[in-house]
């Protein structure tokens, strides 16, 4: 049985309802225990996320043998206010990316990193 991943503690920029369908566009066949590892989550919180996004029609699923085949929803709408009119598809194409692309984009920014260089200036104080 797999370890349950360590909770994460403070904010991150996308939430695990983003992380698992972004995991499900990658590969519409992938199983739940593979989406868990991939996103860092239990099984358990990602058969929950998956049931919520279908229930709210941004997914549905098919079942084949003992395999899921997800589809995604593409022109439903994103949920909130300042992302109005936006369809799902957009965020997808964002956040799903080929393996190569990223590995790619993490050398050429590792690359253009430097370390920063904090210039230092004397500290001025008022006498009194």
């Amino acid at each position: 049985m797999d370890a349950v991943p360590e909770p994460h503690t403070g904010w991150t920029f996308l939430t695990n309802h983003a992380r698992v369908l972004a995991t499900i566009a990658d590969n519409p066949d992938v199983r739940i225990r593979h989406i868990a590892a991939h996103c860092l989550l239990t099984e358990r919180a990602v058969q929950k996320i998956i049931s919520e996004l279908e229930r709210d029609g941004y997914l549905s699923h098919k079942r084949e043998g003992r395999t899921n085949t997800y589809r995604i929803e593409p022109g439903k709408l994103l949920r909130h206010p300042a992302e109005a009119g936006l369809p799902v598809a957009a965020l997808i194409g964002l956040l799903v990316q080929d393996q190569a692309q990223r590995d790619t984009a993490s050398e050429r920014l590792r690359a253009t990193r430097s370390p920063i260089q904090v210039e230092s200036s004397p500290v001025r104080t008022e006498s009194a």
